[in-house]
């Protein structure tokens, strides 16, 4: 039986304590079953756990522990054994404090007042703590927002050079294709021009050909038309 429960103790349920600790519930529940393995012990409605205030913090150390979690799980057990001893000889010693109470009524009235002032102050600093926990929250709930605002700004950056890219590369294809274009136009107009020297060369050699051939005829005439050619110049 827990000893260690303080009267009038808040409790939690499941999902309260996945929200508190910032875990999922299949969480909350798995880290319970590993508590419980190691000796740990829970209030219980049934089969379902019901959490205080101490149970929490022994979640929270097993989700930040970096040890084996049986190995954490060992240790708060233990320690949760500790504090129930602790309650259990508390309570084994009011009975001697209610018989020694003072029985002069001034000394009485101090001892009320110095409770009522506790009891005070103890409500001020559960104010200030829920008060804390309040800020704590509204903080943690801006630092999500900025990281939504950040997530969402770093991917519309990347969105956006990746869209320059795009146009860049579509820029750099289409002047690869022009200048494509305009080698290809010079290599033609470069082959037609050859062409058209290769033509005028061809003209130019059947033409002398042809004279070749013709003052080779006329070499070879008969030899009397000379003579009769020459006779005329003697005379």
């Amino acid at each position: 039986m827990r000893r260690d429960i303080q009267p009038n103790e808040r409790a939690f349920s499941s999902k309260e304590v996945a929200e508190e600790v910032g875990i999922a519930t299949p969480t909350v529940r798995k880290y319970g079953q590993i508590l419980e393995r190691n000796g740990y012990e829970f209030l219980k409605d049934g089969d379902r756990r019901i959490f205080v205030q101490s149970d929490i913090g022994a979640l929270i150390a097993l989700r930040d522990t970096d040890k084996p979690l049986d190995d954490t799980a060992k240790e708060l057990a233990y320690q949760q054994k500790e504090r129930i001893k602790e309650s259990s000889e508390k309570e084994l010693a009011i009975p001697d404090t209610y018989e020694n109470l003072p029985q002069d009524p001034n000394q009485l009235k101090e001892i009320l007042m110095f409770l009522v002032n506790e009891m005070a102050a103890t409500r001020e600093m559960n104010v200030q703590l829920t008060n804390d926990m309040s800020e704590l929250k509204i903080t943690v709930a801006r630092l999500q927002q900025d990281h939504h605002v950040i997530s969402s700004s770093i991917g519309n950056s990347a969105q956006r050079t990746q869209a320059k890219i795009e146009k860049l590369t579509e820029q750099q294809n289409a002047y690869y294709e022009t200048l494509l274009h305009q080698e290809k136009e010079k290599s033609e107009y470069l082959q037609k021009e050859l062409q058209n020297l290769r033509d005028e060369q061809k003209k130019e050699w059947l033409s002398q050909n042809e004279f070749n051939k013709r003052l080779e005829e006329v070499i070879q005439k008969p030899k009397e038309k000379w003579e009769w050619l020459f006779s005329l110049f003697r005379k």
